[in-house]
């Protein structure tokens, strides 16, 4: 997992003050994210994420209250890092002029990155969203943040004038975006994996499309 916060004050972890607890406590995190690429949250047993950085079963549960809670560590760091991604794009005015498709793409390639860098983690949250909906909960806001950010950026390059319909028509753009992207994680139907270079430009070619055609 990319960066993950040094500041692990996150429900159910246990506040590591030495540098090697919380490089432990780390270690854990990074290895069960990249673990969970390969298995779902079910097959991912304590014991083999504890022997993939060498440590103990006693030493997880003494950082973590519970599997749940180390889970929901894990969706609270991508959904942080998801948050630091959305704030980022939308201070990025390095270039104010940039045409609508520029935009497109640098919005859509964000999103992509995003998911790529926390994919076992997201997918085992959609799969467990039946039995428990409190827990995609941070990424649907993640989504709306997404769009509420994306907005600013994008109306300027679509002209002046209806202003509502326009940011009516963003929010479903990204909303066919999203929707497009949580099916290649969930269920990878193709014929474009999320892995695959060339996602990126078809979803910012249909953002595109979607917009051009609000603003006849």
């Amino acid at each position: 997992m990319r960066q993950i916060s040094q500041e692990l004050d996150l429900p159910g972890v246990a506040p590591s003050r030495q540098k090697r607890s919380r490089e432990t406590t780390l270690a854990l995190l990074e290895a069960g994210a990249q673990m969970l690429r390969t298995r779902s949250l079910g097959d991912l047993s304590i014991e083999a994420l504890c022997a993939e950085v060498d440590a103990t079963v006693g030493a997880f549960y003494s950082r973590f209250e519970s599997k749940e809670a180390y889970f929901n560590a894990l969706m609270a760091l991508a959904a942080r890092d998801g948050e630091r991604r959305v704030a980022e794009m939308a201070a990025d005015r390095s270039e104010p002029g940039a045409d609508l498709a520029a935009r497109c793409r640098q919005l859509v390639g964000g999103v992509i990155a995003w998911m790529r860098a926390h994919e076992g983690v997201l997918r085992a949250a959609l799969q467990h969203d039946d039995n428990r909906p409190d827990q995609w909960t941070p990424f649907k806001q993640l989504a709306r943040a997404n769009t509420e950010r994306a907005t600013p950026l994008l109306l300027p390059a679509m002209g002046k004038g209806r202003r509502a319909a326009k940011s009516r028509t963003i929010a479903f753009g990204f909303q066919v975006v999203l929707g497009t992207l949580v099916n290649a994680i969930l269920n990878d139907p193709g014929p474009l994996s999320l892995h695959d270079s060339e996602l990126k430009e078809r979803l910012a070619d249909l953002l595109l499309q979607l917009l051009k055609a609000e603003m006849k």
